[in-house]
């Protein structure tokens, strides 16, 4: 996979992520929206380690700088 994810966007991700993790495990988030919103931060902890997000290579995003 080609990385098309600045660190920026990465950095980001993973404080949502912990976020969600944190109000999820403190009981704050239950239920399905509690579900629903841990297995998307859990994707946006899988992307931000990757580097690359499948969506944004659909759309033809990329955050990342284009080396020359």
């Amino acid at each position: 996979m080609k990385k098309n994810m600045a660190i920026a966007d990465r950095i980001i991700r993973i404080i949502i992520a912990a976020v969600v993790a944190y109000l999820y495990f403190t009981g704050t988030l239950t239920g399905t929206l509690g579900i629903v919103l841990i297995v998307l931060a859990a994707i946006f902890l899988l992307t931000s380690f990757i580097g690359s997000c499948p969506l944004y290579s659909v759309f033809g995003i990329s955050t990342c700088k284009v080396k020359k």
